[in-house]
């Protein structure tokens, strides 16, 4: 295996320093440092970029990103058995790497980088659906952050850029596509893990939009697309009948049939509905 620094290799970082991974905190990691170089290439140029990074673990993709050329990275990790390991690869890239021994979902990381940023993540199991909604939903769009280069099990990066009509669509779907570009750029066996997952893993790339694709309050979007798919095997004029008590005809008035159901409708009749609601 090529080596893309002077350090040792991951296996051998994770023996001198003791890490075993812990499930409960949705720790796998990733040990092929020519994988995590190919993950951070997917982030794109980050030669200018300041870099968030959410459980690093041992610094397999931090090392990528840094030889990737990332101006800076900020790598936030709640295991303290890490930070020896990560505190090495500060040495090795002076300057370029400040750790942050934290948890992700109590801090906003972001306050201490500098645009433009990214963020790139092999995101821990039990919270990456969670960081994913709140860097979606930002009080003011378009966020400080460029682009998401995010691991995910593979059913939730189905999830995320899931078409209408498939089985996959939902409100994670409609979240990501109003704001970004949304698309699978890899996909990562179990055995590329440690220990193996017993799912498939891959990697999203989202791209921020200047603007939502179309015009909508975001809060009354939200809210209208969760009680779609809370009842997703209902039709619309039921499983929105307590949002309205003419239901119907906001459904009429954005272009929908009463009938539908919510899989079946795409993010452009949504935010028509979304526009209905607010004016009623």
């Amino acid at each position: 295996m090529a080596q893309i620094d002077a350090l040792p290799p991951l296996r051998e970082v994770i023996a001198t320093h003791g890490l075993s991974a812990k499930k409960a905190l949705g720790q796998n990691f990733l040990l092929d440092l020519n994988l995590t170089a190919k993950i951070a290439r997917q982030a794109g140029d980050l030669s200018g970029c300041d870099v968030l990074e959410i459980g690093p673990g041992p610094g397999g993709l931090t090392r990528g990103l840094l030889a990737e050329g990332a101006r800076k990275v900020l790598a936030v990790e709640k295991d303290a058995r890490c930070l020896p390991a990560l505190a090495e690869i500060a040495d090795a890239y002076p300057g370029r790497l400040d750790v942050i021994n934290d948890d992700a979902l109590a801090i906003n990381p972001l306050a201490y980088l500098t645009p433009p940023i990214r963020i790139a993540a092999n995101l821990p199991y039990n919270i990456g659906t969670e960081l994913l909604v709140r860097w979606l939903t930002p009080d003011i769009w378009p966020p400080v952050w460029e682009s998401l280069t995010l691991m995910f099990q593979r059913e939730v990066a189905q999830r995320i850029v899931a078409p209408p009509g498939s089985k996959s669509y939902g409100r994670l779907a409609i979240l990501a596509q109003w704001r970004c570009d949304a698309r699978i750029v890899m996909d990562l066996p179990p055995e590329a893990f440690v220990p193996a997952p017993k799912v498939k893993s891959a990697v999203v790339h989202l791209t921020r939009l200047p603007a939502p694709r179309f015009e909508a309050d975001a809060a009354v979007l939200s809210r209208v697309v969760a009680a779609a798919f809370n009842q997703r095997r209902k039709m619309l004029r039921s499983s929105l009948k307590g949002l309205h008590p003419d239901i119907e005809t906001l459904l009429v008035s954005a272009g929908i049939s009463p009938t539908e159901r919510a899989e079946q409708i795409g993010l452009e009749q949504f935010c028509a509905l979304a526009r209905a609601f607010a004016k009623a």
